[in-house]
C-alpha cells in the first residue's frame, strides 16, 4: 500500500494536483497616444492658453502602484514629446518604480494644489508659475510632475502639498522618491529632461520638465 500511495502522490506532483497555482505573469508595459478629449481638458484649458488643444495629446500608459498591481494612467502632454513621455514611463515600468495615481488635472477642477494633495502625477495645466504672472511649461504640456506627496515642492518654510512635510528627509530613499542617480531621475535623462530637485532657491522634488523651467 505505501508503494501505490508513493506512486499515486509522485503522479499528482507530476500533473499539478493539489500543489498552489502558480502565479500569473505581470502583463507587460503599453501605451497609447490619442487626441485630447474635452473631458480631459475642460478645468485644465482656457482662452489664451500658449498652447492649443490641438498640439496636445494623452498618453494612456502602464505603470505600477503603490499596491504592487499594475494601473493604467493617463498623462495630457504636449504632442511634441508624447514619444518621450512613452519611453520614459517604459523605464519606469520595467524598474517597478511605483505611481499614486495618474488622472488628467482636469479630475481636480484644474486645480494644482488639490491634485498634489491626492498624490496625483500629471502633465498639462494652464497656469502661471506659481507666484508669477509667466506662463508655467505645464501651461505648454512640457512638465511632468510625479508623486508630489513623496516629493514636494520646497522653497524656505513652504511645503506643497503639506503632506509632503514627512518626505522632507531625502536622506533615506523611500519607494516613489525622486533622488539623485535614482531611477525616476535617469529615467527622464535619458530624454533629455530636467530636474526640478536640482535647483537652488528652492526644490521642486516631483518637477520634470524640458527645459528645467
Amino acid at each position: 500500500m505505501r508503494l501505490v500511495a508513493v506512486v499515486i502522490a509522485a503522479a499528482a506532483a507530476a500533473v499539478g494536483v493539489g500543489a498552489a497555482p502558480a502565479a500569473a505573469p505581470a502583463p507587460g508595459y503599453s501605451a497609447t497616444v490619442s487626441r485630447v478629449t474635452w473631458s480631459e481638458l475642460r478645468f485644465s484649458y482656457r482662452a489664451g492658453c500658449p498652447v492649443p488643444p490641438a498640439r496636445l495629446r494623452t498618453v494612456r500608459l502602464s505603470h505600477w502602484g503603490f499596491d504592487g498591481r499594475p494601473h493604467e494612467g493617463k498623462l495630457v502632454v504636449n504632442a511634441r514629446v508624447a514619444r518621450d513621455v512613452v519611453a520614459v514611463f517604459r523605464r519606469l515600468y520595467a524598474a517597478g518604480f511605483p505611481i499614486r495615481r495618474m488622472v488628467p488635472v482636469s479630475a481636480y477642477r484644474g486645480s494644482d494644489d488639490a491634485s498634489m494633495a491626492a498624490d496625483n502625477t500629471s502633465g498639462f495645466n494652464c497656469r502661471n508659475v506659481s507666484g508669477t504672472s509667466r506662463w508655467s511649461l505645464h501651461a505648454h504640456g512640457l512638465a511632468i510632475d510625479v508623486n508630489p506627496v513623496e516629493n514636494p515642492y520646497v522653497r524656505g518654510t513652504r511645503v506643497s502639498p503639506l503632506a509632503g512635510r514627512r518626505h522632507l528627509d531625502r536622506g533615506s530613499y523611500r519607494p516613489g522618491y525622486a533622488v539623485e542617480g535614482g531611477v525616476l531621475v535617469r529615467a527622464f535623462a535619458s530624454v533629455g529632461w530636467r530636474w526640478g530637485g536640482r535647483w537652488t532657491e528652492s526644490r521642486d522634488y516631483q518637477h520634470f520638465s524640458t527645459t528645467g523651467g
